[in-house]
C-alpha cells in the first residue's frame, strides 16, 4: 500500500485518476459485450425467419416482429407493417428513417472508449512528467544515483499504465465498431427482405432452393457475407 501511495504522489495523483478511468472503460466493455451478443443473435434469427416467410403474408412478418420486439432491427419489420398502401419506394424511405434513429442506440457510450484511448496515453506521460521533476530535484540534494535511477523508474510507470491501458480499449473499440458495421447490414438486409415479401411475388429463397437453405448450418446465399464479418 505504500508503494501504491509513493507511486501517486510521484505521479502527481495522476495514477488513481488512471485506475478510475480503467475501471470506467470496463463497464462500458462488459455492457456493450453483453448489448451486442444480444443484438447480433437477434438479427441473424430474425434473418432466418425472415426468410422462410412466403411473399404477402403479413401475419408471420408480424409474428416476427413481435417476437424480436426490443432489438434495434425489428423496427425494420414493425415500420413496414405499418405502412400499409405505401409503394416500395416509400416504404424504403421510411425504413431508412427507423434506422438512423437506431443508430445512437448501438454506438452508445463508445464515444468514452474513444476518449479513453487519447486520454490514458496523455495523463501516464504528464504522470511521468511530473515524476521526472520530482526525480530530478532529488539529483540535486541527493549525490546517490540509485536514487535517481530508481525515480525515474517509478515515473515511468505512470506512462506504462497509460499505454496499457489505450491498448485494451483500442481493441474492444475497434471491436464494437465492427458489431455496429454488422448489425447496420443486418438491417439493410432485412430492409430488402421485407419490402421484398409485402410488394413482391414469387416463391422464397428457401422454396427456391429447399428447406435447407433456411437453417443456420446452411445459410442462403445472401447471408454469406455476415460470418466474414461475425
Amino acid at each position: 500500500m505504500d508503494y501504491l501511495i509513493k507511486l501517486s504522489v510521484m505521479s502527481g495523483g495522476l495514477l488513481p485518476l488512471m485506475a478510475l478511468l480503467l475501471l470506467i472503460a470496463l463497464a462500458v466493455i462488459i455492457e456493450r459485450l453483453y448489448f451486442f451478443n444480444w443484438v447480433i443473435r437477434a438479427g441473424l434469427a430474425m434473418e432466418y425467419a425472415v426468410q422462410k416467410v412466403r411473399y404477402g403474408d403479413r401475419k408471420s412478418l408480424q409474428q416476427v416482429a413481435d417476437h424480436y420486439a426490443g432489438a434495434p432491427q425489428a423496427v425494420v419489420l414493425s415500420v413496414a407493417l405499418n405502412s400499409r398502401g405505401e409503394t416500395a419506394e416509400v416504404m424504403d424511405r421510411h425504413i431508412e428513417e427507423s434506422m438512423l434513429w437506431q443508430l445512437p442506440k448501438l454506438d452508445r457510450m463508445l464515444w468514452i472508449l474513444d476518449t479513453t484511448v487519447t486520454l490514458a496515453p496523455l495523463l501516464g506521460l504528464f504522470g511521468t512528467i511530473i515524476g521526472m521533476i520530482e526525480t530530478f530535484d532529488v539529483l540535486g540534494d541527493s549525490k546517490d544515483p540509485n536514487a535517481v535511477t530508481g525515480g525515474i523508474g517509478h515515473a515511468l510507470i505512470a506512462t506504462g499504465g497509460g499505454l496499457l491501458i489505450a491498448i485494451i480499449t483500442v481493441v474492444f473499440l475497434n471491436y464494437f465498431s465492427k458489431r455496429v458495421r454488422l448489425t447496420m447490414h443486418q438491417m439493410e438486409l432485412l430492409k430488402t427482405m421485407v419490402i421484398n415479401r409485402i410488394h413482391g411475388g414469387g416463391v422464397t429463397p428457401s422454396e427456391a432452393y429447399g428447406a435447407q437453405a433456411a437453417t443456420p448450418e446452411n445459410p442462403p446465399i445472401g447471408s454469406q457475407p455476415q460470418a466474414t464479418l461475425s
